[in-house]
């Protein structure tokens, strides 16, 4: 557990509704609810550098919304052009109500557990 960071309640995070995430030394997450299960990736869109939580959420697909450009939330991958380079994702680890993420440095498109 020390080599965890605690992002939010898991009650906080509502299908098709992403949260923004702020935890010191780590970019902008945003963590997401897709058919029960939790995703974490980075919050910046890689092409306009705009807040992907202020984005609209259809399935795995979050659309950027400055250019409509979308990445999937589970891979990372932008999905709809103009986006092109892949989000930072995060494997999430839900316990005791909590959604966690290791400690560990992200690595570009995933980071493993």
């Amino acid at each position: 557990m020390k080599d965890m960071l605690s992002l939010c309640k898991e009650e906080q995070v509502v299908e098709d509704l992403p949260i923004p995430v702020d935890i010191e030394g780590l970019p902008p997450l945003a963590v997401y609810r897709l058919d029960g299960k939790i995703y974490v990736t980075d919050r910046t869109c890689t092409h306009g550098d705009a807040d992907l939580t202020e984005g609209f959420q259809e399935g795995e697909a979050i659309e950027c919304p400055f250019h409509g450009g979308a990445f999937s939330i589970i891979s990372g991958e932008a999905i709809t052009l103009p986006c092109s380079k892949p989000l930072t994702t995060y494997p999430a680890i839900v316990m005791d109500g909590n959604v966690y993420i290791k400690s560990s440095p992200a690595s570009p498109q995933s980071v493993d557990s």
